[in-house]
C-alpha cells in the first residue's frame, strides 16, 4: 500500500495542480450464461490502488506538487454477497487498509463526481478504452455547466503519463518479478526433467499449471507447448499433440505473481539428446541471445538488443548454408527474416507485453536502469521448406529470459533455468 501511495503521488505531480485523474477498475466478464471468467483487475487501476475488486473508480485530485487527495468509489460490505461469494472489502477498509482519504459507495458515483470535478481545469482518464465510461465523464463535465459552475477545459488521456511510470520498475516491483521468475523456472525445470516420462503436450501443460497454482500464482498467459513441427507456429496453444520421439519441444510459459508476469521459453529434445542439426541451430540461437543480453545496458538503445541477435542469426544461418548469398546480401535483403521473423523482446511487468514506448521522437529509445524486458531470439524452419536440406525442416527453437536493464552487466531474472546444451541434456537425463 505504501508503494501504491507513492505511485499516486508521482502521478499527481505529473498531471499538475488543478487536475484530477479518474481511473476505473475492470468489470467482470461473462464466460457463458451466468458463469464469469476469473476476475483480473485492470493493470493501471491495480498499479495505483492495489484494490482487487471489480467496478470501482479511483479519483486522484492533484493539490500542490505531489500532494494529492485520493477517493475510492467501491462496493460497500453486503451480507447477502458475503453469504454467496465472500464479502467486499468495504468503505472502512478502503480508508484504513488501502490508505484512501475518502471512500464512497459506487452507487453514489454519478451524484458525487460533479462535486469532485468542481474547480478542476483538466481531467485525466483512460480515453477510448470504454465508450460507456467516456460518456459518463463527459456527462459529469456538462453537469458543471448546467449548475453554472466552472467546467474543466480539457479531457486528456492519462495512459502515456501512467505508462511511463510503469515502465521503470521500483525495487518492490523487481522483487515481485523475481518471485514470478523463480516459480516459473522451477516449473519449467520440473517439466524438463520429467519430459522422458510424458507422452503428450498436455502433460507438460498440466505440470506447469500445477506448479504455478500450488505456489500461489496463476498462468500469466496461455502456455505455448509445441512439439516437433508445432514449435514452428509462434503462438501455438492447442497443446494436445503426442510428443514425437527424436523431436524438439518448445515450451513458452510464465506465471503471474501479485499481477507481475514472467515470460520464459526453453526448447529441448524429447528424448534427452540433441541430434546434430538440432544442436547446431540451438547453439546459434543461444549465441544470439547472449549477444542480445550483452546490449541490455544503459549504454545502448532498444534496437541494439534486436540488432545484435539478428546479426548473429543471419551470419550463422549463412554459415550453415540455410540462407544463401552471404552475410552482407542476407542482411541487406532481410532474407534471414524468413526464419527469424519476430523482434527479440518486449517490455515486461504487469502486462506480459508491458506498456511503454519503444521509440521517442522517432528514435529508438535509450535503455534506462529499471526497465525490464524479455530477450527471445528464435529460428523457425517450416516443415515444407524445400529450399533447405531435409535435416533442418520442421525445427523450431526459441530461448527466452527475463532481463533487467543495468548500467553494467544486465541482471537475468530467470538465470536459474538451464539453457546450455550440456545442462539441458543433463537435467533431462538425471
Amino acid at each position: 500500500m505504501a508503494e501504491c501511495a507513492r505511485r499516486r503521488a508521482d502521478l499527481a505531480g505529473m498531471i499538475g495542480t488543478g487536475s484530477v485523474a479518474v481511473i476505473p477498475a475492470a468489470s467482470q466478464k461473462v464466460r457463458s450464461n451466468d458463469v464469469y471468467y476469473p476476475f483480473r483487475q485492470d493493470n493501471d487501476f491495480w498499479y495505483l490502488s492495489g484494490f482487487n475488486e471489480p467496478d470501482a473508480v479511483l479519483v486522484i485530485t492533484s493539490e500542490h506538487g505531489s500532494d494529492c487527495h485520493v477517493s475510492l468509489f467501491c462496493a460497500p460490505q453486503d451480507a447477502r454477497q458475503a453469504r454467496w461469494h465472500g464479502d467486499y472489502a468495504g468503505l472502512d477498509a478502503a480508508r484504513t487498509e488501502y490508505r484512501m482519504n475518502d471512500a464512497y459507495p459506487i452507487s453514489q458515483l454519478d451524484d458525487l463526481m460533479p462535486q469532485l470535478l468542481q474547480g478542476r481545469e483538466r481531467i485525466y482518464s483512460r480515453l477510448g478504452q470504454d465508450a460507456g465510461f467516456d460518456q459518463r465523464l463527459i456527462g459529469w463535465m456538462h453537469a458543471q455547466s448546467t449548475a453554472q459552475l466552472s467546467m474543466p477545459e480539457e479531457l486528456i488521456d492519462v495512459r502515456h503519463l501512467l505508462h511511463e511510470l510503469r515502465l521503470i520498475k521500483s525495487r518492490f516491483e523487481l522483487e515481485m518479478l523475481q518471485i514470478a521468475a523463480d516459480v516459473s523456472c522451477r516449473a519449467h525445470a520440473r517439466a524438463m526433467g520429467a519430459v522422458c516420462s510424458m507422452h503428450n503436450e498436455r502433460d507438460i501443460t498440466a505440470s506447469l499449471m500445477h506448479d504455478y497454482i500450488s505456489s500461489g500464482c496463476q498462468s500469466a498467459y496461455p502456455a505455448i507447448v509445441g512439439s516437433g513441427e508445432n514449435a514452428c507456429i509462434l503462438h501455438y496453444t492447442d497443446n494436445n499433440q503426442a510428443l514425437p520421439e527424436g523431436g524438439l519441444l518448445l515450451v513458452d510459459s510464465g506465471c503471474e505473481y501479485q499481477g507481475y508476469a514472467a515470460d520464459i521459453t526453453r526448447t529441448y529434445p524429447v528424448n534427452g539428446h540433441f541430434n546434430t542439426a538440432q544442436k547446431a541451430l540451438y547453439e546459434l540461437v543461444l549465441e544470439a541471445q547472449h549477444a542480445a543480453i550483452a546490449k541490455a545496458t544503459t549504454a545502448h538503445c532498444w534496437d541494439a538488443v534486436h540488432d545484435a541477435a539478428a546479426d548473429t542469426i543471419c551470419a550463422g544461418l549463412c554459415a550453415l548454408g540455410i540462407v544463401s548469398g552471404g552475410y552482407e546480401k542476407a542482411m541487406k535483403s532481410g532474407s534471414y527474416e524468413k526464419y527469424f521473423m519476430h523482434k527479440t523482446g518486449h517490455w515486461l511487468g504487469l502486462d506480459v507485453h508491458d506498456v511503454g514506448d519503444y521509440r521517442l521522437a522517432g528514435e529508438s529509445r535509450q535503455l534506462e536502469v529499471g526497465m525490464v524486458m524479455t530477450v527471445e531470439p528464435g529460428i523457425y524452419i517450416p516443415p515444407a521448406d524445400e529450399s533447405v536440406a531435409p535435416c533442418w525442416r520442421g525445427i523450431g527453437i526459441r530461448i527466452e529470459d527475463d532481463v533487467v536493464v543495468s548500467k553494467g552487466q544486465a541482471r537475468i531474472l530467470s538465470a536459474a533455468l538451464p539453457k546450455s546444451v550440456a545442462d539441458v541434456e543433463t537435467l533431462i537425463n538425471a
